[in-house]
């Protein structure tokens, strides 16, 4: 399920002023601590939920430079990345918006050619 615009609106009054948020996804860490990541332009921000929450972001975390992967992503069980030195867990249905994010990091060259590039 697609994070709310509510939930986008609460984590954009955390972010520096003029950020795009181009990429947002739910992590967790333990099973306990529940974290939204924001993929911007420039940075890779971790916004901490409040305890017990899933949608209401309190502070950020750590913030990371746009260069960061975030990915791999462990598919086994249940998928789990590396980022700032902890193992956080996603939805499986967040591993593409992961991929999305580090393809960008390569450039249009990592892309696949447009096979209709005529049209």
């Amino acid at each position: 399920m697609p994070v709310s615009s509510t939930v986008r609106d609460r984590v954009r009054a955390l972010l520096p002023a003029g950020a795009e948020i181009r990429y947002i996804f739910p992590a967790s860490w333990h099973e306990t601590s529940f974290f939204l990541v924001v993929v911007t332009e420039s940075t890779v921000t971790v916004v901490a939920n409040r305890m017990f929450s899933r949608t209401r972001p309190r502070n950020v975390w750590q913030v990371f430079e746009r260069g960061v992967r975030i990915g791999p992503v462990d598919t086994h069980l249940v998928p789990t990345f590396e980022l700032g030195g902890r193992e956080f867990e996603v939805h499986e249905e967040y591993v593409p918006v992961i991929n999305a994010a580090d393809a960008e990091l390569a450039g249009r060259d990592a892309l696949p050619p447009d096979p209709l590039a005529d049209l």
